[in-house]
């Protein structure tokens, strides 16, 4: 999901927020929304406000000059008329895209904001960093900011072959790129020749960038590369992995959706591939 044209990204508000802000408001993982079911919408301050919710605010910016914040709702938050609480993958192709990067964006800080209410080395409750989005301990001084998990995607190629791999939580049948989190110590692209090697055995060379997206499930900075085949035979052993193939790059099997950027390094991949 990439920053909305039209967003200013900020921390701080620029005075007391209008009724007419737009209001991310989450119970747990879940967004509050209103309109129907076929067409949601994000609600005003004001209509949260008249919900009787409420909860700690974090300003997020202005979308073409209007200003967003993001709401910590209690867990316990019970339904209220007007609204329904809906996760993000339910909203895809439902929200509009730059409120559907919005929410993504306010899960994130909130997520991180009800995950570091204590200091991880101290346990004393921690307090918001003045002029910045930051948490402080005030009694040995830590600071936590916003978590950013960084990941690699890698699309293997073989002449007009395209590597593809079907994970077990996938919808049967639907295949994608390889992908997986960066450990300490690692560059991205030892991080991607280590992924490809542990889950279908293949090595791989010529690693080029593509394009990066934030994904935030929960909160996750996706990179994305195509690499050529080295060597190798694929053999599964990583246990993620039900399945991989080699595809022609004309004849590609049901993939993920266009909202994400797997979707976008495969459709490109073929096309430059079956170019004449």
């Amino acid at each position: 999901m990439h920053t909305p044209e039209g967003f200013h990204p900020a921390h701080t508000p620029p005075g007391d927020l209008p009724a007419t802000a737009l209001a991310f408001a989450f119970r747990e993982a879940k967004l509050a929304v209103g309109g129907d079911e076929r067409a949601p919408s994000i609600p005003t301050l004001a209509a949260i406000e008249a919900a009787g919710l409420a909860g700690p605010r974090h300003y997020l910016g202005d979308l073409a000059g209007a200003p967003c914040v993001a709401l910590a709702l209690a867990d316990d938050v019970p339904d209220v008329p007007g609204l329904a609480f809906a996760g993000l993958r339910s909203l895809f192709f439902r929200l509009p895209d730059p409120l559907l990067a919005l929410a993504a964006r306010a899960f994130q800080v909130v997520e991180w904001d009800r995950t570091h209410r204590y200091c991880g080395r101290c346990a004393t409750p921690t307090r918001d960093k003045a002029g910045e989005r930051a948490k402080a301990c005030p009694a040995c001084g830590y600071v936590a900011y916003p978590r950013v998990s960084p990941a690699m995607m890698a699309l293997v190629t073989r002449g007009r072959e395209i590597l593809l791999a079907r994970a077990h939580r996938f919808p049967p049948g639907m295949f994608s790129a390889l992908a997986g989190f960066v450990e300490p110590g690692e560059t991205i692209e030892d991080c991607l020749a280590r992924e490809v090697r542990e889950e279908v055995g293949v090595e791989v060379r010529d690693i080029r960038y593509f394009g990066s997206q934030s994904w935030a499930f929960p909160h996750s900075l996706m990179i994305a590369f195509t690499a050529e085949h080295a060597g190798g035979e694929i053999r599964c052993e990583d246990e993620e992995i039900a399945e991989a193939r080699w595809f022609p790059a004309d004849a590609l099997p049901p993939l993920p959706p266009s909202v994400s950027i797997a979707r976008r390094l495969i459709d490109a991949t073929a096309t430059r591939l079956c170019a004449p």
